[in-house]
């Protein structure tokens, strides 16, 4: 099983010293957000740093990009790092898309898939100097001039991970990509049942196999060296998990545990302000569905019951002043963790 540690995206020499820490630290790879800071910026300055951890999006967001946009930030990563990054892309939703990026919003499943063929057509056409010839529902692309065409980097092809939450989405992950990246707020149950099986729906449907795919896994973490370090992540994360629970869209996991309630009790505090009462909703035994909670004795023990056999990777969505280097005292136990992936396919 891979560990995934999470760079600061708001300092770019931060970035780079984080990141550096993290491989020191045996961490299998890192990613950037894209929230108040983009995520491109803060991983170039780590390429430069590091010779051999994994560089990845945690996600861009693909539709404000064109697909060749996106395309050359890929490639231009993938060069400074020598073939170590992945493009994490995702779609945001409906409301950012219209208000905060002004592009029109198409439903998002499709689109997505037309983007990944896009993107990789554009790779293509710059590895193999072939004339670029893409056709979709979305997007059209035939133009690659050698002004605008870098030269191929003679490295396997870049692997390409979706954000996905829906049923729609994880389906097209499961047909079209390289990995696929999700959300936290989930639990076993959820992931055995529901997530999976939709994945798997896709790679029947693009005529794939599991080992193919990467399952990434956004994990709730609260571990540290002894109980009150425990203690002060559990409350950090008890407060993410009301955030999702308050939010309509993730609701399909209370459902499936019975507590829709919960949900509607939380709805409208966000709106109202009341985020210091939010935690306090949220009792024990629900945060130990969402999140594994131990020192770093017992948790990769917690880790293996709750994710062997459903996913390859682990995202850690700990406290941002986590520092990595301790973390590397659970990570070779983690990393011993047998997973269905077995490598994405390198060609172009």
């Amino acid at each position: 099983m891979r560990v995934i540690y999470h760079i600061p995206n708001d300092d770019l020499r931060e970035a780079q010293r984080v990141t550096k820490e993290a491989e020191d630290a045996g961490f299998d790879g890192v990613v950037a957000l894209e929230n108040a800071h983009g995520p491109i910026p803060p991983l170039a300055v780590a390429a430069l740093a590091t010779d051999r951890i994994q560089l990845g999006t945690g996600v861009a967001i693909a539709f404000p990009r064109s697909p060749t946009i996106m395309a050359h930030a890929a490639w231009d990563l993938n060069k400074a790092s020598n073939g170590r990054f992945y493009l994490g892309i995702g779609s945001q939703v409906k409301g950012h898309n219209e208000r905060r990026y002004g592009i029109p919003w198409t439903p998002p499943a499709p689109r997505m898939r037309d983007y990944v063929g896009a993107v990789r057509a554009v790779w293509r056409a710059w590895e193999k100097e072939e004339p670029l010839d893409f056709h979709s529902d979305t997007y059209t692309l035939t133009l690659t001039t050698p002004n605008f065409a870098p030269r191929p980097m003679g490295l396997p092809r870049i692997p390409i991970a979706m954000s996905a939450v829906g049923p729609a989405m994880l389906g097209v992950a499961g047909e079209v990509a390289d990995g696929v990246r999700l959300h936290p707020f989930s639990t076993r149950r959820y992931l055995a049942e529901r997530t999976l099986a939709q994945i798997g729906k896709g790679l029947d449907r693009g005529g794939r196999d599991r080992k193919n795919i990467e399952v990434v896994a956004g994990a709730f973490m609260a571990v540290g060296a002894d109980e009150e370090a425990v203690a002060k992540m559990r409350e950090y994360i008890r407060f993410r998990i009301s955030f999702y629970c308050s939010t309509r869209s993730y609701w399909r996991v209370l459902e499936l545990h019975d507590l829709m309630e919960l949900g509607e009790k939380l709805r409208p505090m966000p709106a109202q302000g009341r985020w210091d009462e939010m935690a306090a909703m949220i009792p024990d035994d629900v945060l130990d569905l969402f999140a594994t909670v131990g020192t770093y004795d017992t948790i990769a023990k917690k880790i293996e019951d709750r994710y062997s056999g459903l996913v390859d990777s682990l995202s850690l969505f700990i406290p941002t002043d986590t520092p990595p280097g301790p973390l590397g005292e659970i990570l070779q136990d983690i990393q011993k963790i047998p997973t269905p992936f077995q490598k994405h396919d390198p060609g172009w």
